[in-house]
């Protein structure tokens, strides 16, 4: 009985690749302290249309509206986010590139949206 446990055992752990995905390299005696590498973000481009949809899907049936396909980078995407959240009374955030703003207000939403330059494309129900 021991030894199938002691067995079972060894194959667990050789089959465990001990590697963590954060580590890096921090010194080298070749080249010295290394320093990180800033990962600089791409924005996508826009085609022209702002996509606004109604989401509920992974939110336990709560409506989300989701605005993606700006072509804005970070710090105007929070701005524009921030003006929507206030314009409609309610919460949001935003998620890489795409602006949720809680509740169904597609409508307000619309109006802020060509106020701003863009054009809105309503997709999916």
């Amino acid at each position: 009985m021991t030894h199938f446990a002691e067995y079972s055992f060894s194959i667990f752990t050789r089959g465990i690749a001990m590697q963590d995905n954060n580590s890096q390299l921090v010194y080298s005696t070749g080249l010295g302290r290394i320093s990180p590498q800033e990962k600089t973000k791409t924005v996508t481009p826009s085609d022209g249309f702002a996509r606004v949809r109604r989401e509920t899907k992974g939110r336990k049936g709560k409506g989300v509206i989701t605005i993606a396909g700006l072509g804005l980078d970070t710090k105007a995407l929070k701005e524009l986010a921030k003006k929507l959240k206030k314009t409609c009374g309610t919460g949001g955030s935003v998620v890489d590139e795409v602006i949720e703003i809680q509740g169904d207000k597609r409508d307000v939403i619309k109006q802020v949206l060509e106020k701003n330059g863009f054009k809105v494309k309503f997709v999916g129900g």
